[in-house]
């Protein structure tokens, strides 16, 4: 499928890491913020801290209004093309956290664990009822 946007690689964001060139990568997209530092509320160095990686997870954890959301549009320059990420540089910037994972998707998918045992708790009284 054709984009309209430029694509860049997770080796190309990764060299972007300094105040000088400071690119961050948010739900997919690439974002320059070189010249946002001054004016992020957090600071340059939170936004230099993130820079050269994949950012999601720091900018949906640091809770950002819709107005920076908003914001945001104006210093994006293109995508990441999935499809050239290398495993070395994504694992190397970001290290795995499986216990976190784990935890995560078990606040998000809750209802299956519920269902299981509402389900086991219904037919274990029928069960004992025909008794």
């Amino acid at each position: 499928m054709p984009t309209l946007t430029k694509l860049f690689t997770m080796q190309e964001v990764s060299k972007q890491n300094s105040k000088d060139n400071c690119w961050v990568v948010i739900d997919g997209k690439v974002y320059d913020l070189t010249l946002y530092l001054d004016d992020h509320p957090g600071g340059d160095d939170v936004v230099l801290a993130a820079a050269g990686r994949d950012a999601t997870e720091d900018f949906e954890d640091a809770g950002h209004s819709n107005s920076a959301k908003d914001l945001m549009g104006a210093f994006c320059i293109g995508e990441l093309d999935v499809d050239t990420t290398s495993p070395e540089i994504t694992s190397k910037n970001q290290p795995l956290d499986y216990p976190q994972k784990i935890k995560d998707l078990t606040k998000e998918y809750w209802a299956v664990p519920v269902a299981v045992v509402g389900i086991s708790v219904v037919v274990g009284f029928l069960y004992l009822r025909k008794k």
